[in-house]
């Protein structure tokens, strides 16, 4: 079955979703240990209030894991459940 057409299209679905994901969040979410290791003036710098660039980012991090797990349910729910499914069914026997 790995072999198999309908596999292959499922797995290079789930990795070109996956691994570009990945890479923009670990980009961000290293930039923010940068930032906090070596701009710490910046990261200081009052937005409004008490709420630093720091805070900001930092929470922008939690924003961001949301959005990421919400799109790859959106992702997963339209173009990974069917075709898995489809695999699945057919190595069954089409029994559901």
């Amino acid at each position: 079955m790995q072999a198999s057409p309908a596999f292959q299209e499922l797995r290079s679905k789930f990795r070109a979703f996956v691994f570009p994901m990945t890479i923009a969040f670990l980009v961000w979410y290293f930039l923010y240990v940068i930032l906090a290791v070596y701009a710490t003036d910046f990261m200081a710098t009052k937005v409004f209030g008490n709420i630093t660039w720091g805070l900001v980012i930092g929470l922008g991090q939690f924003v961001t894991t949301f959005l990421i797990t919400f799109l790859y349910i959106r992702f997963a729910n339209r173009e990974i459940d069917p075709r898995a499914e489809s695999i699945r069914l057919e190595l069954e026997g089409g029994v559901a």
